[in-house]
């Protein structure tokens, strides 16, 4: 169905970006005092992100969450908590999800206010 602010081709409706409101988007997790942590899981890899260090057992939920893949500059997660990545071109983090609920959680690592700007700083690796 066309209307004002869309256009149909093909049977596929689209829509002028500055058409859609902000609030329709789900607000972002308030992140106040939680901390700041690289995760890594028996079997989904490692993430960084805001986690509450209450949880108890080996499941919780992440929010502002990048799944690192590859990082370059730093020898270990915990040189990565600590330091961040000196070579942050040839790092691989993905887009930031708001939430990930995880399992089988091994070890969580609090971050340095570097580590976190530096993760921040590595751009989003897609294929």
């Amino acid at each position: 169905m066309e209307t004002k602010n869309s256009l149909l081709i093909d049977g596929v409706e689209y829509i002028k970006k500055d058409s859609i409101k902000e609030n329709s988007l789900p607000a972002k997790k308030n992140t106040k005092g939680m901390e700041y942590c690289i995760i890594r899981t028996y079997s989904a890899g490692v993430f960084a992100g805001y986690i509450d260090r209450k949880f108890k057992g080996q499941e919780t939920t992440i929010f502002n969450v990048r799944r690192l893949w590859y990082w370059d500059g730093a020898n270990s997660l915990s040189e990565l908590a600590l330091s961040g990545v000196s070579k942050p071109q040839n790092c691989k983090f993905s887009v930031e999800n708001d939430e990930i609920d995880l399992k089988n959680i091994i070890e969580v690592i609090p971050c340095t206010e570097k580590s976190k700007l530096s993760i921040a700083s590595v751009k989003i690796w897609s294929q």
